[in-house]
């Protein structure tokens, strides 16, 4: 069948999200955008130079978290309204005005952690262990050394939009500018997009179509490859020119400061995956390619299952019934958010024109968590609703018993709590079936779809990623050629020979935008674990 998505405006109102948890409306957004800057300007005037004593740091600190507070809602409302339809053009209006706005607010606020830094050990000392910001004044701390002049702070600070474009632009690009029109199996047309391809094309059951759509896929985002590269380049290069600036020894160190996480944890996590895992990876190939009689395992061929001709369907009402009876065992206020989320509508399910692709979970501090998600009626999307409310119920009781300066988890841990809720999910199903195909294909799942997607998919992305920053910090510039090299090396030397490389596998590193963050490596902890 041809995959047509419909409008945003045809979709049902009640698998959508519910934004007015947020603002009323997008009136209501605009004029707190505009009160943030009068705000932001308000509290510098009160406070530039006075942070200095412990009444006022506490103040200050406690008035500074409230405008980062408003500044997360409105920063997630922008994106949420945008994610779900990339096309419209007052989306992006709206999100353009936060983008705009940011930097000018970000600038008035800057002079605080530069002043807190100035502090001398005692008062420090005495913050931490006296006012409820210990952690937060302790990982201030961490960054002591690498900090700037108050001045260059606030310049930064005020560059925080043109410092973001090279991500906005790549997904401008992937979602506005690339046109995939359609393509022909046996005389049947199928339009396609990026939602279709990831959704229902690429491990889709029929070997023929699975393997002309990847073709078509790969030869129409061939044609941005030099644009896509470019923006990804000025994205890097920004990152070591600023590393540089505050004197780390590599752009990954810096990177990774801010998420709490070692260079010798971050090395190990990637090069334990590549060394011990890809033996187990290949056996899997090879169970793919005799499970399913292919005369040879294409990269196009991996992400099938062991049994791609059996896929359970579940509507959205349907899936209440795993949801609640895998993660019940969470207790009696996991459940509530669980209703919550259902109920509030805290979830946007559709599949339309112009809604990213993925799936995520926002938690504006101001209100709770949203979980976007393209709902395809495959019995798959159980574990990732259930992953995505992991990440929900995380930052809904995180949020609940820490302040907003205190309540970000290291990266390193963030996907722990939301894969383990896949885990459950797997063994809710085997506990309740009787039926073996059905057991077969819950172990096929959450091997091509958990743990391939976690620990290869990402891990190839993150070892790919170092490679990139590795090269920049020898002072190289990337362009198309030099990132298809780095992608299908990554590739090659994770599967061996027992995979035959046709040509798109090397494009693989355009197709997320992860690359504009360092995180994927945080992927394989629960695993390991």
């Amino acid at each position: 069948m041809s995959q047509k998505l419909p409008h945003r405006t045809e979709v049902p109102t009640a698998e959508t999200w519910d934004l007015s948890d947020l603002y009323a409306d997008s009136a209501a957004y605009e004029k707190a955008i505009h009160a943030l800057y009068q705000d932001a300007q308000g509290f510098k005037a009160q406070y530039e130079g006075q942070l200095n004593q412990l009444d006022t740091i506490k103040k200050g600190l406690e008035a500074f978290s409230q405008i980062l507070i408003e500044l997360d809602r409105a920063g997630n409302y922008a994106e949420l309204l945008l994610s779900v339809d990339t096309t419209d053009a007052e989306r992006q209006r709206l999100s353009a005005l936060f983008s705009t706005n940011y930097g000018k607010i970000l600038s008035q606020l800057s002079f605080v952690e530069s002043e807190l830094l100035s502090l001398d050990k005692e008062t420090m000392d005495t913050a931490i262990n006296e006012l409820p910001y210990g952690y937060y004044l302790k990982q201030l701390q961490k960054r002591q050394p690498h900090q700037l002049h108050a001045k260059a702070e606030e310049a930064l600070a005020s560059m925080a939009p043109a410092f973001s474009s090279a991500s906005e632009i790549y997904g401008i690009t992937k979602m506005l500018d690339i046109d995939f029109g359609s393509f022909e199996v046996n005389g049947q047309q199928y339009d396609m997009d990026y939602t279709t391809f990831e959704g229902y094309y690429e491990d889709h059951e029929d070997t023929d179509l699975r393997r002309k759509s990847f073709r078509h896929f790969s030869d129409t985002i061939k044609k941005y490859e030099h644009t896509t590269a470019a923006v990804y380049n000025a994205q890097v290069q920004r990152e070591k020119l600023e590393a540089d600036l505050r004197g780390y020894d590599s752009v990954i160190e810096y990177l990774l400061e801010e998420q709490d996480v070692t260079l010798e944890m971050y090395h190990r996590q990637i090069d334990t995956i590549m060394s011990d895992l890809a033996p187990i990876m290949r056996k899997y190939a090879k169970i793919i390619q005799r499970t399913n009689k292919l005369d040879e395992l294409r990269f196009e061929d991996l992400k099938i299952s062991v049994d791609p001709t059996y896929e359970p369907e579940i509507t959205i009402e349907e899936s209440k019934k795993y949801i609640f009876g895998a993660l019940d065992v969470l207790g009696a206020d996991y459940v509530k958010m669980l209703n919550q989320a259902y109920d509030e509508r805290w979830i946007d399910f559709p599949q339309n024109k112009g809604k990213q692709t993925g799936a995520y979970c926002a938690s504006p501090y101001a209100s709770h968590s949203y979980i976007f998600i393209s709902w395809t009626g495959k019995m798959t999307e159980a574990f990732v609703l259930a992953h995505e409310l992991g990440h929900a119920g995380h930052f809904t009781f995180a949020q609940a018993h820490q302040n907003y300066l205190q309540s970000e988890a290291s990266m390193y841990f963030v996907e722990a709590p939301s894969t383990m809720n896949e885990m459950l999910m797997l063994n809710y199903l085997f506990k309740n079936s009787h039926n073996p195909r059905f057991k077969r294909w819950a172990i096929g799942s959450i091997l091509a779809r958990t743990y391939y997607h976690n620990m290869v998919t990402h891990l190839l992305e993150a070892a790919y990623q170092r490679e990139v920053y590795q090269r920049v910090d020898k002072g190289e510039s990337l362009n198309a050629p030099a990132l298809n090299e780095i992608k299908l090396d990554v590739i090659k030397a994770f599967w061996g020979d027992v995979v035959t490389y046709t040509p798109g596998a090397e494009l693989t590193w355009m197709r997320q935008p992860h690359y504009y963050i360092i995180w994927d490596f945080t992927h394989t902890l629960i695993q390991l674990v």
